[in-house]
């Protein structure tokens, strides 16, 4: 396992960040419990968690799994949906984040968050309001960095612009969305990141599952893509399953598990310091753990991405590209 400093802030995490999304839902806490064991055995100390995610029981499965091994692991949460049964339990407002963060504390039986992200940007509250909460979250030492999650570059930048005027706690790690059907990011979001010294922990290495295989293979009884109407909206443009199809061919091709450099291309981007991947049973999780000690070529790299279509450029000055 390799490890990586978290932008500017001198908190090294394995290239490979477990998400546990699934724990408590799609998995058991026995299978979560393996899942972790599993990772946190080929060297991951990198934990993303939400306080959403399956209506609190994740962060509660999170807790009892890394009793004992707290200051081993450095730990993420979100907060923005509705985490409590009333009008004020969902947003950015200053009000509900304070609710939010000693709930996910106590849940995971931790005194603080290493990192504290906004799961989306609230329009409805303006960010001034929100990034001075924040940063009274980490004055009051219940969360010692900041960032958020599924913002656009403009919104990142608008924070970031906001808390060097006000002399607040800046973002240090942002979780875009990022695979090889979904490149979006490779146009603002991570050379922003690079620009700025920020941490990116990406999610969705594999597309909702399109870029394993199973998909393809026409096994798949089950999965998001079946079972989720979500993801089938995310991931049912057109030519995508062509995309998860020419690269599937590729890595059979190549001879190596398609999980397994699908994530490695995701962390061969050199903007990014851990993608996050995510499993239901331990046998699931072992080829994404694979990828991190997988070495692609920057050649490598170059033929997969040229798989799926070009993304494009910031402007319009196309022959400056």
């Amino acid at each position: 396992m390799q490890y990586r400093y978290i932008g500017r802030t001198g908190v090294k995490v394995s290239s490979i960040c477990l998400g546990t999304m699934t724990f408590g839902g799609e998995a058991s806490e026995a299978e979560a419990a393996a899942i972790f064991g599993r990772s946190l055995e080929a060297g991951v100390n990198f934990i993303d968690t939400a306080d959403v995610y399956n209506a609190g029981r994740t962060e509660e499965i999170v807790g009892r799994l890394m009793k004992g091994r707290r200051d081993e692991l450095v730990l993420v949460s979100k907060a923005f949906g509705r985490s409590f049964p009333e009008p004020n339990s969902g947003g950015a407002s200053r009000r509900h984040l304070v609710r939010a963060v000693e709930a996910s504390l106590e849940r995971l039986g931790t005194d603080r968050l290493d990192f504290y992200l906004l799961h989306q940007f609230d329009a409805n509250v303006p960010l001034e309001e929100t990034l001075g909460a924040l940063d009274d979250l980490v004055r009051r030492g219940l969360v010692l960095y900041v960032g958020a999650s599924n913002f656009a570059a403009w919104q990142y930048m608008k924070a970031i612009g906001i808390s060097e005027r006000r002399g607040l706690e800046r973002f240090a790690l942002i979780q875009p969305m990022y695979n090889l059907i979904k490149r979006q990011a490779e146009v603002e979001i991570l050379p922003m990141a690079q620009a700025e010294g920020l941490g990116v922990m990406t999610f969705s290495p594999l597309g909702a599952g399109l870029l394993s295989g199973r998909y393809s293979s026409g096994e798949a009884a089950g999965g998001r893509l079946v079972e989720n109407d979500r993801y089938r909206r995310r991931y049912g443009l057109e030519g995508y399953a062509a995309t998860a199809e020419r690269f599937v061919a590729y890595a059979k091709e190549v001879g190596v598990n398609p999980v397994t450099l699908a994530v490695a291309w995701c962390a061969a981007h050199p903007g990014v310091t851990a993608p996050i991947i995510g499993a239901r049973t331990a046998e699931q999780v072992a080829p994404a753990l694979a990828a991190a000690s997988y070495v692609m070529t920057a050649e490598e790299r170059a033929a997969i991405t040229a798989l799926s279509p070009e993304v494009p450029l910031a402007h319009d000055r196309r022959e400056e590209a």
